[in-house]
């Protein structure tokens, strides 16, 4: 991935790098990978694996220490448990 997809958008943001751990304020704070751009949106991805989820980057903040670590780890129980991630 060498930030194809990736470039300021409409909005006004800048996106964060590729794969960064974000989250998205407007979903009770759900944590993501930032996976691109979607349009005025950026595409973020659930840690643990899921559906990609679009959101307005007014929205997305970097995911704080705690809170990527809670990520990882539900991504670790997610695979040791065989769920496809």
């Amino acid at each position: 991935m060498s930030g194809e997809n990736v470039s300021p958008n409409v909005t006004g943001f800048q996106p964060p790098e590729l794969g960064a751990v974000m989250v998205d304020t407007s979903r009770q704070d759900r944590v993501g990978e930032f996976r691109g751009l979607s349009g005025p949106y950026w595409a973020i991805r659930p840690l643990a694996g899921g559906l990609e989820w679009e959101a307005a980057p007014e929205h997305v903040r970097p995911a704080s220490p705690m809170e990527r670590l809670r990520a990882e780890n539900a991504r670790c129980n997610a695979r040791s448990r065989g769920e496809t991630l």
